[in-house]
């Protein structure tokens, strides 16, 4: 059987990868089959779970849009899954070489090396912490959040889990709350996410980032941001005193509703990310004021 792709159907883990470290990733379908997923400690960064027979199911009650598609090795099920989606409307493509990057003795030593020489970004699977990819996560912190509060949300709606939930109540209430809405406490302490390091200099977005064992560098940028807003020390990143005036002004802007500000500073979060992208790469765009267009600044 020839398993190298050739077709428009795949995406190789080389771009995709690219568009998850990018903040572009489209839908992600872990269709694994039960047997193997139980197997694996990490799963595609911010993909949910599929069975492979619900894919049917799933198609006609989901609103079509452009998703990739992943199993083990990128073979019949991957390959069968994207078909299913594609019949019913969907932009589908199913990863080359799955998730492990193909299948020793199957696919071709070219392809498998490729394969893994660019992996995609993964997650640690935490079922402890709420997160198996088959429900929708819950999350809760403290009220009135200003900068981690916030942070933590992006990164895991954004990288982990597309479909969280979060509550915030009065901090009193947090850990009983928690208990009774079967919710992850964060930011706060004693919680299994919260500031950790001698004084509580690693945030709780530090953290996350280490729970899920996300290897992302733009992520590690925007980490030291938010750790420098969150922890008053400025120092850290020339970007962390803009975080803190945008945050406190949008918290005095959305006083009376919590999850409105988590609503308003999503997008500063994913702009904020883009420019961490733009920078670590080459040729990312800068400013300055130039009132004549026609003439290049120096």
């Amino acid at each position: 059987m020839d398993t190298v792709d050739t077709t428009a159907l795949s995406i190789s883990p080389l771009e995709l990868g690219h568009r998850i470290r990018e903040g572009r990733a489209p839908l992600l379908l872990d269709v694994c089959r039960a047997p193997r997923f139980a197997m694996h400690t990490h799963m595609l960064a911010g993909a949910t779970r599929c069975l492979p027979e619900d894919v049917g199911v799933y198609a006609a009650t989901h609103t079509p849009q452009e998703v990739v598609v992943y199993c083990v090795f990128g073979h019949e099920v991957g390959q069968g899954a994207a078909q299913t989606l594609r019949l019913a409307g969907w932009d589908a493509k199913y990863l080359a070489g799955g998730i492990i990057g193909g299948e020793d003795g199957v696919d071709t030593a070219h392809a498998i090396a490729q394969w893994r020489a660019t992996p995609v970004p993964q997650m640690a699977k935490r079922a402890d912490l709420g997160v198996t990819a088959l429900t929708a996560s819950r999350w809760i912190t403290r009220e009135r959040p200003k900068i981690d509060r916030i942070a933590c949300p992006w990164l895991i709606r954004r990288f982990v889990d597309p479909s969280a939930v979060f509550y915030y109540v009065p901090t009193a209430q947090v850990f009983d709350e928690a208990q009774r809405l079967q919710a992850t406490a964060y930011d706060i302490p004693g919680a299994p996410i919260s500031h950790t390091g001698l004084h509580g200099e690693l945030c709780s977005f530090d953290a996350l980032i280490t729970a899920f064992d996300l290897h992302i560098p733009a992520l590690d940028l925007l980490a030291r941001i938010v750790r420098g807003a969150d922890t008053d020390h400025l120092e850290l990143a020339a970007q962390s005193a803009g975080l803190l005036a945008m945050s406190l002004g949008m918290s005095k802007m959305h006083s009376q509703d919590d999850h409105a500000m988590l609503a308003a500073m999503m997008p500063l979060y994913d702009a904020l990310y883009q420019w961490c992208v733009q920078s670590l790469g080459h040729g990312g765009e800068t400013h300055s004021w130039n009132p004549n267009p026609t003439t290049k600044t120096a």
